[in-house]
This record gives C-alpha cells, sequence and structure tokens, in this order.
C-alpha cells in the first residue's frame, strides 16, 4: 500500500488499520480476513477495496504505529539529555511499557517472527523500525565517543528486543533488568559516568 497522509485516509480504512493493529497484536498475523472485517464493520469487498491482500492490511498496520510507538520509547526532540542519558531514556520507557499488563511483546518483533519470509511486507516494515532504533543509538554513542558505535548500537537494540521477548515468554516484567543491562554496556564503553541510573 503506497503511503497516505494521515488526512487522506477514509473512515472506513481507519477502521480496517485500528482493527488489524488491534488483532494482529493480540492474536497473531494468522487472523482470518473474516475476523478483521468483522471487528472493523467492513465488507470483504471494502477491505479488497483499499488493500491487496491480507498481508498489504498487516503491513499497513504496523507501519500506522511506528511514528507512536517510537515516540513512546524516544525523548522529546530538543530534549537537553547527554548521550548516555538519551540511551537510558529509551529502556526507562521500554521497562514502562513491559510492565503494562496488556503488553504483548514489541509488535516489531512479533510481527517479524511470526511471517517467515524475509521480503514479506510486514517484515521489511519491522526492519525499517529497528533500523530506526539501532541509527538512534548509534547516533547517541557517536556522540559519545563510542570505539565501536555499530557495534554497540546493535547491541543495545538486541537488548531492546530480548527484554521485550524474555517479559512475553515469562509472563512478567522484568524490572530493571535492561535497564542494567544497557548500563552496563554504556559503561564497559565509556560512554558518559554511571550515575546509578
Amino acid at each position: 500500500m503506497p503511503a497516505v497522509a494521515a488526512d487522506e485516509i477514509s473512515p472506513t480504512q481507519t477502521r480496517l488499520l485500528d482493527a488489524a493493529a488491534e488483532l494482529f497484536y493480540t492474536d497473531g498475523v494468522n487472523v482470518g480476513v473474516d475476523a478483521l472485517c468483522r471487528a472493523a464493520g467492513v465488507s470483504k469487498r471494502s477491505m479488497y477495496q483499499f488493500f491487496d491482500s491480507k498481508d498489504d492490511l498487516l503491513a499497513a498496520s504496523l507501519a500506522r504505529g511506528v511514528p507512536g510507538y517510537l515516540a513512546t520509547l524516544f525523548p522529546r526532540p530538543g530534549s537537553a539529555l547527554t548521550p548516555r542519558e538519551r540511551v537510558l531514556y529509551v529502556f526507562e520507557r521500554l521497562e514502562q511499557v513491559i510492565a503494562d499488563p496488556s503488553f504483548r511483546g514489541c509488535p516489531y518483533v512479533s510481527a517479524a517472527m511470526e511471517v517467515k519470509s524475509p521480503e514479506h511486507p510486514a517484515r521489511l516494515v519491522a526492519r525499517g523500525f529497528h533500523n530506526t532504533l539501532t541509527e538512534y543509538f548509534r547516533a547517541a554513542v557517536t556522540a559519545g565517543s563510542a570505539t565501536d558505535p555499530h557495534l554497540l548500537a546493535k547491541q543495545l537494540t538486541i537488548v531492546h528486543d530480548g527484554a521485550s521477548a524474555r517479559a512475553v515468554v515469562q509472563s512478567e516484567a522484568t524490572p530493571g533488568l535492561a535497564l542494567a543491562t544497557a548500563t552496563a554496556l554504556l559503561d564497559q564503553a565509556h560512554i558518559g559516568a554511571s550515575t546509578g541510573r
């Protein structure tokens, strides 16, 4: 589905995208078209007027959620934070997200794990989300004079993904674990002084 400005999305598309985001997140990507259309209150014919397939609807619903999910994790633009604080902010926010009883894992990791083709449109959206997250970390640790910012950024992304996955597998939050792990990586890389955050 080509990118569409928010003010160009019809009410029918909005209902489909909202229903898809909810059902795919709570029930997985194998939810059927009938269930999606029923939840959205639209006919299958209407769905196929806007989306070529359920896969396209899945990808579109994931793409629509990226800005909001990143806004949940990232500090506001212009925030006066040190490079270390910029990284740890993400993990402080992640700890809060994981603690929510409705948390079912990172939607992008979950979708990517369920669809098997590397070129599936949902995998492409998930990859884009993770590239953005990794680039955020890379920029922060580069500003903090990391010796190998690319490696450290990938390690921090793995901490994000691993903490999300562990919370789902164990069906419980892991307070402080993601933050402590990220802090240890930053300490090892000498990114700012340890402040006990």
